[in-house]
């Protein structure tokens, strides 16, 4: 069989498939609160402070996809989000300078901040990392985002403590 029959196949079985859900759908504005501009603060070692900015739009790719524009000292990142109907999950990818690619799935726990969850192998190593991320204290112009790495005994420890404002222009 030639090379190209699975291909076609495969596209022909794509083509009748069902199409996805619009993103209309109420689980696609669960992230709202976070578009807009913020001035993030975190401890830095030694009692200083450090800072930086992340801009947060919900209009690049047709108001499906919540797209995050991060800045600090240590260089730039971004992520992407979006609600992953078919796992009934948000889904979150994050690339930076330094060569950082991560993957996030989860969403809002009932009565619990929202929360993302991470499970990856190190770059450098074996060794299994999980992490997950939290936003947590959420008001329309502040909330603390937590990174946090799971414990040998499967607790979590907040590895980064970003506590943010709403940019006042």
């Amino acid at each position: 069989m030639p090379w190209f029959v699975p291909l076609a196949l495969a596209a022909a079985q794509a083509a009748s498939a069902a199409p996805p859900p619009s993103c209309s759908a109420p689980e696609y504005r669960q992230l709202d609160f976070w578009v807009g501009e913020w001035d993030g603060e975190f401890d830095l070692p030694g009692g200083a402070k450090g800072h930086a900015t992340n801009r947060i739009t919900k209009d690049e790719f047709g108001h499906c996809v919540v797209a995050e524009h991060f800045q600090a000292a240590t260089g730039p990142g971004a992520s992407f989000s979006t609600w992953d109907p078919y796992r009934r999950q948000w889904v979150q990818t994050w690339v930076d300078a330094s060569g950082g690619y991560i993957t996030l799935a989860g969403g809002p726990v009932e009565g619990q901040a929202y929360r993302f969850e991470l499970k990856t192998i190190e770059p450098r190593g074996p060794k299994q990392l999980h992490f997950r991320m939290i936003w947590a204290e959420v008001t329309p112009d502040s909330f603390t985002w937590r990174w946090q790495a799971r414990q040998p005994d499967g607790s979590y420890a907040d590895a980064w403590v970003i506590r943010y404002r709403r940019h006042k222009a």
